[in-house]
């Protein structure tokens, strides 16, 4: 497994790959990497003959608050994880190496993110589109890998896929989580032993969800309204937002009636967690 830091050392390496015949896999990530990150070099591995681990916390997709400075980091831990997959190359850039003096190119999809994540957090998607353009052009990948916990980020980079003419497939995975059912995420290190054992209410919020949608329950508002009292009865859960939109649009829906998304983004003390499900219409 090679470890680059350099555009012209991966672009050098896919050049030769591509030579030979090679399919080749991208996992970007923003390092810190777990099970949830490892399922999805599984799957490339699988579809692919060659995977591309990307190792990048992008400064462009955080807001002036949020945890740019503080966000986890450990490159041998990571190098393990990737060891243990199978990965042919990791490519972990500096920051100057990704964006010039006076980089001014930028990438944003309009309307996919307007609501959740993208209303909350501005900016945010054009740094992550930004980025992620910046990466299939670096590693020309057949195939990209990510998770469907960034339900939204999945969404908005197929719509950028596809209107902008890559040639690459987009691969959405399962969310992937923890024993009591919290979805696996680098920020889950943030948590306090009292924080992580209260970040299960995200999931009992879900899971109560799907059960009331199973007993026939249509109407989001009634939904919502359990769902926001079992995580308010968290003393140390602030609710960003709980939302159901449709699943192609992201606009808001009131009643189940179409393939929907329901997305919840929730703070346990300081730390912002999300997660999500898809309710599909039989």
């Amino acid at each position: 497994m090679n470890i680059v830091s350099t555009i012209k050392e991966v672009q050098a390496q896919v050049k030769a790959w591509r030579q030979a015949g090679y399919s080749i896999g991208l996992v970007p990530t923003m390092g810190y990497l777990h099970e949830g990150h490892q399922s999805l070099m599984a799957a490339a591995k699988k579809e692919n003959q060659k995977v591309i681990v990307s190792i990048f916390v992008n400064p462009i997709q955080f807001g002036p608050s949020e945890d740019l400075a503080s966000y986890p980091s450990d490159l041998n831990r990571d190098k393990v994880a990737c060891e243990q997959m199978g990965v042919d190359l990791i490519f972990c850039p500096t920051v100057n190496e990704m964006y010039v003096p006076n980089f001014s190119s930028y990438v944003d999809v309009n309307g996919l993110t307007n609501a959740l994540c993208g209303q909350k957090r501005p900016g945010h998607f054009k740094g992550v589109c930004t980025v992620v353009t910046k990466l299939f052009n670096i590693t020309q990948p057949d195939r990209a890998y990510f998770g469907q916990k960034d339900a939204q980020q999945l969404a908005v980079i197929k719509r950028m896929v596809n209107d902008l003419n890559f040639n690459i497939e987009i691969v959405g995975c399962p969310i992937v989580r923890e024993a009591d059912g919290l979805a696996k995420s680098s920020r889950n290190s943030y948590l306090s032993e009292n924080e992580r054992s209260a970040s299960v209410c995200l999931y009992q919020a879900i899971e109560s969800a799907k059960a009331m949608i199973k007993q026939g329950e249509k109407s989001v508002t009634v939904i919502t309204k359990v769902m926001h009292e079992l995580i308010n009865n968290q003393p140390l859960a602030k609710i960003d937002y709980i939302e159901f939109v449709d699943l192609a649009s992201l606009q808001s829906v009131d009643m189940l009636e179409q393939d929907s998304l329901c997305a919840l983004a929730v703070y346990i003390g300081k730390t912002r967690l999300i997660d999500n499900f898809i309710y599909q219409h039989p």
